[in-house]
């Protein structure tokens, strides 16, 4: 099976590198694809600079689930793993440990979750593991999710809601030593907040959404 990388990254210039010289050196990946989510920074020079990198600039921010979308449409892969463009200790070993269950057919989806990364980042997935930004899956489930590229920060919460409709199995694997850049680290105390505040107000405006069904 085909496998594609898809790494929506918004103003991520400092780490996106980190995580592409990893993806590079895996002979499990055979297409890696950013999509640069409206950032105002040098992360489609950073991404560009990496040879064999798809690169897509979304002039405007469409969120998270709009950036996986375009980079759905730009790609044929029968695999998609979506990381986060801003990891911190990524190796090739976790990109195995996510592809794994569902290469070999135990799962439509796996979900990994930092373990001993840094205990801000491990407790936080610990009380919300479906809200992982790390997963490896079928093509399929992403194009059966309606409205995907309208979902922004929603997009794991629908994809928790299509695969517990459906009673599809998933597998939640671990990614020891494993975390991410916190937004309060990003852009400072303060708008770091705000920013989390506003993810979060997303989740729920579509989870509102799809539970109140069509109209």
């Amino acid at each position: 099976m085909e496998i594609a990388v898809i790494i929506p990254a918004y103003n991520e210039e400092k780490t996106i590198g980190n995580v592409l010289t990893v993806l590079q050196g895996s002979d499990l990946v055979e297409e890696i694809i950013v999509v640069s989510d409206g950032s105002e920074d040098r992360t489609v020079e950073a991404a560009s600079a990496f040879d064999g990198v798809k690169m897509i600039e979304l002039l405007e921010n469409r969120g998270k689930g709009g950036a996986v979308k375009a980079g759905l449409d730009r790609c044929t892969a029968d695999v998609i793993l979506i990381l986060d463009a801003d990891l911190i200790g990524l190796t090739e070993d976790h990109i195995k440990t996510l592809l794994t269950p569902v290469l070999e057919g135990e799962t439509m989806m796996s979900i990994g979750i930092f373990e001993k990364g840094r205990a801000t980042t491990d407790l936080a997935q610990k009380i919300t593991p479906f809200l992982s930004g790390q997963r490896a899956l079928k093509r399929e489930l992403l194009e059966n999710i309606s409205g995907l590229d309208l979902s922004r920060f929603g997009i794991e919460v629908a994809l928790h809601k299509y695969v517990d409709d459906h009673n599809i199995g998933t597998a939640e694997v671990s990614l020891p030593d494993l975390s991410h850049v916190m937004k309060e680290e990003k852009l400072g105390f303060w708008k770091g907040i705000l920013a989390r505040a506003k993810m979060y107000w997303e989740i729920f405006k579509y989870v509102a959404r799809i539970d109140a069904g069509p109209k």
